[in-house]
Order: C-alpha cells, then sequence, then structure tokens
C-alpha cells in the first residue's frame, strides 16, 4: 500500500498555485505563438537575410560607377614628363635634354570617375539563380518551423490540462480522506477503533497536504513553458479547458513528399547544381565594358584638362592552379551529403510515424481499460466505506481503496493526454 500512496502522490504534485490564473484556450496559444515565437522571427529574419543576398546578385547586371581625386608630385623623368603630358602643358622648351633628365619636382592633380558595365559573366548568372532557391530554402524553413512551433504548443497546454486534472483528482481525494477521518476520529473517540488505524488516515492525509503545498511550482513551469512559446514574460498562470480526447480526424497515414523540410532539402540540391555549373562556368570568358573620363591640373581642384577612355574587356581564366576543379569535388560531396540526409530523414519519419500509430493504439487501448477501471475502482471503494461504517472492514481497505481509485483516475488522464500529444504528433509528421 505504501508504494501505491507514494506513486500517486508523486502524481499529485501537479496543483494550482496561489494567485488568479489568466484563461487561455489552446487555440488562442497556437495562434500567439505563430505570431510572437521567436524562433519564427528568427526564420523571418533568414528569409529577409537570404532576399538580401539575393538582391547583392544585381550587380551582375547593374554597372559599377566610382570617383576618385588624387594628388602626387614627383621628380622622376617619365612621371614628371607624364603629368605635363596629361595636363597638355608640354611645350617646346620641355624637351630640352637637361629637362627631360633632371625635371624640378613636378605635381600633377586628378579628378577621374570610372564605369565599369557588365556584359556577359556566366558564372554570375548561376550563382545569381542558387542564390534565389535559397530565399525559397529560407521560406521552406520558415513553414516547418510554424509546424513545429504549433505542435510544441499543443503538447505544452496538454501537459497543462494534465496537471489541472492531476490537482482535480488530488482534491476530490483530500475531501474523501478527510470525510473518513472524521468517522474514524469519531469511532476512535468512542473507542472503537485502534489509534493506529486514525494515524494511517492522518499520515495519507498529511502526505497529500504536503504534496499540494509544494507542488505549485509544476503548473508555474508549464504555464512558463507557454509563455515562452508565445514570446510573452514567463510568470503568467494559465488555466486551460478542460482534458478531453482529441476526436478530431486525420486525414493521411503517410508523409507526403510536399512536407517543407522535405522541399527545403530538395531545393538546397538543386541549389547545389547551379553552384557547381557557376564553378564550372569560371573557365568561359568573361565580358564587361569599361570607361573612363579623367581631369589633369597643375593646381588642385584644377580641371584644365580632360580625358576619356572606353573599351571592352574579355577576361579568359585558362588555368586558376586547379583551384576550380578542387571545388568542383567539394561541391559534389556537399550536396551528396544533403541527399543522404534526406534519404535518412524520411526513412526515421516513416519509423517514427509508425512506432506514433502503435502508441496512439495503445492509449486508445488503455483508455477503454482504464475507463472501466476508475467505475469499477470508485465502486469498490463505495462499498468499502458501508463496511467500514458497519465495522465488517478495517481502514486499510478502505485506504488502499482510496489509493487505487485516484491512481486509476490518473492513469486514465495520462491515456487522455498520451491520446492527444499522440495524435498531434501525428499531424505534425505528416504536415498536416
Amino acid at each position: 500500500m505504501k508504494q501505491l500512496l507514494s506513486f500517486i502522490l508523486i502524481s499529485f504534485s501537479l496543483i494550482d498555485a496561489n494567485g488568479q490564473a489568466v484563461v487561455l484556450q489552446k487555440k488562442e496559444a497556437v495562434n500567439q505563438a505563430l505570431t510572437e515565437n521567436n524562433q519564427l522571427q528568427i526564420a523571418t529574419n533568414d528569409i529577409a537575410t537570404a532576399e538580401a543576398k539575393y538582391k547583392q546578385t544585381d550587380a551582375v547586371f547593374l554597372p559599377r560607377l566610382s570617383v576618385d581625386y588624387t594628388a602626387m608630385v614627383t621628380n622622376n623623368p617619365l612621371n614628371a614628363f607624364g603629368f605635363k603630358l596629361q595636363q597638355q602643358s608640354i611645350t617646346q622648351s620641355d624637351f630640352a635634354p637637361n629637362l627631360l633628365n633632371n625635371p624640378s619636382a613636378t605635381g600633377d592633380f586628378s579628378a577621374k570617375a570610372s564605369l565599369m558595365q557588365p556584359i556577359f559573366n556566366a558564372d554570375m548568372l548561376a550563382m545569381r539563380k542558387a542564390a534565389q532557391k535559397q530565399v525559397a530554402i529560407a521560406g521552406f524553413k520558415k513553414q516547418r518551423t510554424q509546424d513545429y512551433i504549433r505542435f510544441s504548443v499543443e503538447t505544452a497546454y496538454n501537459q497543462l490540462q494534465m496537471a489541472y486534472e492531476m490537482q482535480r483528482v488530488a482534491n476530490d481525494a483530500l475531501q474523501t480522506l478527510q470525510a473518513t477521518y472524521k468517522w474514524v476520529k469519531d469511532r476512535y473517540d468512542q473507542g472503537y477503533v485502534q489509534k493506529s488505524d486514525l494515524l494511517n488516515v492522518e499520515v495519507q492525509i498529511k502526505a497529500i497536504e504536503t504534496q499540494i503545498a509544494t507542488a505549485g511550482s509544476a503548473i508555474a513551469e508549464y504555464s512558463d513553458n507557454l509563455s515562452v512559446l508565445m514570446g510573452k514574460p514567463i510568470g503568467t498562470l494559465y488555466t486551460t479547458d478542460s482534458l478531453e480526447m482529441d476526436l478530431n480526424p486525420y486525414e493521411t497515414t503517410i508523409i507526403p513528399d510536399t512536407r517543407n523540410d522535405y522541399k527545403a532539402m530538395e531545393t538546397a540540391i538543386l541549389a547545389y547544381d547551379d553552384m557547381m555549373k557557376s564553378t564550372k562556368r569560371t573557365m568561359i570568358p568573361k565580358v564587361n565594358g569599361f570607361a573612363l573620363y579623367q581631369f589633369n591640373d597643375k593646381n588642385a581642384f584644377g580641371f584644365g584638362s580632360n580625358a576619356y577612355l572606353a573599351g571592352l574587356q574579355l577576361t579568359w581564366n585558362i588555368f586558376q592552379g586547379n583551384e576550380a576543379h578542387s571545388k568542383l569535388n567539394t561541391q559534389k560531396l556537399e550536396q551528396k551529403q544533403i541527399v543522404l540526409q534526406l534519404k535518412n530523414q524520411k526513412e526515421e519519419d516513416t519509423k517514427a510515424l509508425a512506432k506514433a500509430h502503435q502508441q496512439l493504439s495503445n492509449a486508445d487501448f488503455q483508455l477503454r481499460q482504464y475507463k472501466a477501471a476508475v467505475t469499477q475502482a470508485q465502486e469498490a471503494l463505495t462499498i468499502l466505506q458501508n463496511r467500514l461504517q458497519q465495522g465488517l472492514v478495517g481502514t486499510t481497505d478502505v485506504l488502499q481503496a482510496h489509493t487505487q481509485l485516484a491512481q486509476q483516475k490518473m492513469f486514465y488522464n495520462q491515456a487522455v493526454t498520451m491520446h492527444n500529444s499522440t495524435l498531434a504528433y501525428i499531424r505534425f509528421l505528416t504536415a498536416q
């Protein structure tokens, strides 16, 4: 009996904390979490980051324009003559051998505007497609995160419902024991029962009262879990709907290939195809246009001379030290890694779904068994209480019946919670 009593008292540690609690429905908790959860905000930021990186690839089409201003001084013969030539200030005397060989300090102030216009860069075009797929990957990850948050909220809410059901069972047990104690105390005062019988009842009452007094942290913990999921400050206590079996049907018994995390991995595989195309295309010649407009003057902020330069540049990287080949091999291995991870994930999820269906079947069987057991235990307790008042049984038999009834009620509530949580997990696995 002591082992049964200890077992049931541990389960009775989920009792109401002091203070007024906030009423919270499951649908409200899910909606709040899908709006304010920190993980979802991170996922949203990941999408924005991927979009920003994709915008960076606009550089494959858009020109680059830069402006700079340079001040220089030199007595180098070649540069000094070049400065004067750029300033369009060459005179006949500048060709004197002595001045050409030994020029004085010559200054040049140059303002320059440069334009680079991409025309054909095959590798960057492929990389742009890969960056676009990263945006889609981030979107799929966010949608799967939403599925996970919904499942987490439902699980936490089920736990809180279970806690309140354990509170109710404990309070019912305490009230019944107190009534039994009153009767035994009266009989003891009259000298009809031994003191050990009275002490047994007192011990069981005090044990439950001790558990009730120290159990507020359990509901507070489950409430805090919900607060974190909903993006709210911790410290608020929530009351829930009564614990009832989830009767909502699930539409499929297989895991769809279109599940968002699968789609994210499949898109990542395709993104690697684009990255490998980009690596291969580094061997293809690149064509870019350029233009330069320049002012030169011997005085600061002077613009006495101007000139322009424009043209096309073809670049062909014929050999890059085997870098492209090694990079391509690395990308192939990384892509294979994702392929293997996807295959393994599907196998694990298929196994988990089969296990969840078995667990659901077990929970449903237990529900039927424990429902009948509660009815029988209640009837047994009523009979023993009547016989106790007639002096036909001892208090130990009645206390055992109390423990048995509370235990069966707890088992029934656990089975309901297991049914609901398993059903939520099946919906999570099958992306419903």
